[in-house]
């Protein structure tokens, strides 16, 4: 489960990735049960998840942009299945939420080596630039967010979420165009960051 956040937090915040996990909550609990039934843990799916993200990266960066996006594409449920089962088992631990959330990163960013490696074997340098920068306003929108809540602030807010930024990059490796993909987190990511930093500042200073 992405950006792991408390129940609490989710009702009072919309966001698009609460909404999925609703819409596709009668899809995503029948598959977390198989898994249970199976023997799987939590954890050994979030850690599936990381492997096929690595293999996507992997593909990736030999310039197979479809194939990626089709692996991404498969492994894309495992971000949410993971939870489901925590919550099936009654054991959502607050481990488990931290550990989801360090993967996740490591996922994003083996993607975003992968692109870059691609780039540089180019001699692409805007391309490289772009996918450092993506890749600095993906980490910090999950670093404000953690940040904040480890302050008891609340900053589940933004236009471009690890599920919005997975979705964007999935269709336009689908297209064989990352570029346009890492366009737009380069730009969108570091604004989601900024977004979320303002609105922690706005409960901050409420009431003063």
């Amino acid at each position: 489960m992405s950006e792991q956040s408390d129940m609490n937090s989710e009702k009072k915040t919309w966001s698009f990735e609460l909404f999925l996990r609703k819409t596709f909550k009668g899809v995503i609990d029948p598959v977390a049960a198989f898994f249970l039934k199976l023997g799987f843990k939590p954890n050994t799916i979030t850690l599936l998840g990381l492997v096929i993200s690595i293999l996507a990266a992997l593909i990736a960066a030999r310039g197979n942009f479809t194939v990626a996006g089709l692996i991404l594409l498969v492994g894309a449920p495992f971000d949410v299945i993971d939870g489901a089962m925590a919550r099936q088992m009654g054991e959502p631990t607050r481990f488990g939420g931290f550990f989801d959330s360090v993967i996740d990163r490591y996922a994003e960013l083996f993607l975003m080596g992968g692109l870059l490696f691609y780039y540089i074997e180019k001699g692409n340098d805007l391309a490289c630039m772009l996918v450092f920068i993506a890749a600095a306003g993906s980490v910090m929108v999950s670093y404000v967010k953690a940040r904040a809540e480890g302050l008891d602030f609340n900053a589940k807010v933004g236009i471009l979420t690890r599920v919005e930024r997975m979705i964007v990059m999935i269709l336009f490796l689908l297209l064989g165009k990352p570029i346009i993909a890492i366009w737009i987190i380069a730009i969108l990511a570091n604004v989601t960051a900024i977004q979320r930093m303002l609105f922690v500042r706005q409960q901050a200073f409420v009431g003063k």
